[in-house]
């Protein structure tokens, strides 16, 4: 029987994504296993166990054919005569966050989970960030893990050699 996953054993990480010189929709493909939490071993698909994710230059993305001129992004503020249609370029001048923003929530499922997802997705459009401190502390706990690591798989390898004797 397999054993259940709590909230209090879902472990989250920082991840930085550079966007600088990437085509959107693979950038997008990349980020949501991340989000979503589906590469971790206790992966449920009722429980949030997704990861921050950090892209930064999101105004250097790249885009493939004509999407600069042809992709048009609708809004709608609700008042008569309120629909407004930008196309990528425009987009991308103003807000390029937005246009990473769309890509990513119109790949994740429509469910109760999709607003907390969203909500660990940070986007930048230059190099510059606040988060700056989460990548420091995850490197340190990674070395220390693999440190550990090393050390068990050390220890179990002597013991089974002393039983062997």
């Amino acid at each position: 029987m397999e054993k259940t996953t709590k909230k209090s054993e879902i472990k989250r990480y920082w991840h930085l994504i550079d966007a600088k010189d990437k085509i959107l929709g693979r950038l997008a493909t990349g980020v949501i296993p991340l989000l979503i939490g589906k590469n971790k071993p206790y992966f449920v698909h009722n429980l949030d166990c997704g990861d921050h994710v950090v892209i930064i230059n999101s105004k250097y993305v790249k885009f493939t054919g004509k999407k600069l001129e042809q992709k048009q992004y609708d809004s709608y503020s609700g008042y008569p005569a309120g629909r407004r249609i930008r196309t990528l370029s425009e987009l991308m001048e103003k807000t390029p966050e937005k246009v990473i923003l769309s890509a990513v929530s119109g790949m994740l499922p429509d469910n109760k989970l999709k607003r907390l997802w969203l909500g660990k997705l940070y986007i930048f459009p230059q190099s510059e960030h606040q988060f700056e401190k989460k990548f420091i502390k995850n490197e340190n706990l990674t070395k220390e893990s693999e440190k550990k690591a090393s050390v068990k798989k050390l220890s179990t390898k002597h013991s089974k050699m002393e039983e062997n004797k």
